[in-house]
C-alpha cells in the first residue's frame, strides 16, 4: 500500500509545484485530469486503487517527460519552423550550384514516379482472366513496353496523354459542344444501280 500512497503523493507535490510556479509550460486539460485521478485513486482500496495508481503514475511520468523536454528545447536556441526550413533550403541550395539544375532534378524525379503510378494504375484496371485483345491489357502491355525500351518516352508520351486530358476536361467545363468527327459518305447511286 506504500506504492498506492506514493503514487498519490507525487500527483500532489508536482500538481502543488506546479500551481506555486504559475507553470504555463504544463497542459490545463492534463493537470486537471491528474488531480481527478489524484481524487478517484485515494478514495478506493484493493484492485481498483492499484489500477488507478498505476494510470496516475503513467500520468504523472509522461508529464514530467514532456517538463524535461520543454527544459532542453528551452535551453536550446528558439527557432521558428518556418526560419529552420529557410535554413535546409539554403545549405540544400548551396550544394546544388545553380537552381535550374535542381528544378530539372525534381521534375525528372516527379515524372518518374508519375510514370510508375500510371503503369501500376494501368495494371489495376487489367481483369484477372483478360483476353489477347482486352483493350486495358493492350494499354498496359504498350505502357511496359515503353518503360523497357525508353522510360524517357514513356514519361514525354504519359506527360503528353495528360495534357490532353487536362484540355479535354477545360473543354467540357466550359461547356463547349464536342464536334462531332466527320462519317464516310457512301455511295448511293452504286445503291440504286442494283
Amino acid at each position: 500500500m506504500n506504492d498506492v500512497s506514493d503514487s498519490v503523493t507525487r500527483a500532489h507535490a508536482m500538481l502543488d509545484a506546479w500551481r506555486e510556479h504559475g507553470d504555463a509550460r504544463a497542459n490545463p486539460m492534463q493537470l486537471r485530469l491528474i488531480e481527478a485521478l489524484a481524487r478517484r485513486a485515494s478514495q478506493h482500496h484493493g484492485e481498483a486503487r492499484r489500477v488507478l495508481d498505476a494510470r496516475l503514475s503513467n500520468l504523472l511520468d509522461a508529464q514530467a517527460m514532456r517538463d524535461d523536454a520543454r527544459d532542453d528545447a528551452a535551453q536550446a536556441p528558439m527557432q521558428s519552423p518556418l526560419a529552420s526550413l529557410l535554413d535546409e533550403m539554403n545549405q540544400r541550395a548551396a550544394t546544388h550550384a545553380d537552381p535550374a539544375e535542381l528544378l530539372d532534378a525534381l521534375r525528372s524525379i516527379w515524372s518518374t514516379v508519375s510514370a510508375e503510378k500510371r503503369l501500376r494504375e494501368s495494371q489495376a484496371q487489367v481483369p484477372k482472366n483478360a483476353g489477347p485483345l482486352n483493350s486495358n491489357s493492350l494499354v498496359h502491355r504498350s505502357l511496359s513496353l515503353m518503360r523497357e525500351v525508353s522510360p524517357e518516352y514513356l514519361q514525354h508520351f504519359l506527360g503528353f496523354i495528360d495534357a490532353l486530358s487536362w484540355m479535354e476536361a477545360l473543354t467540357l467545363a466550359s461547356g463547349a459542344p464536342a464536334k462531332e468527327a466527320p462519317r464516310a459518305t457512301t455511295k448511293k447511286s452504286a445503291r440504286k444501280a442494283r
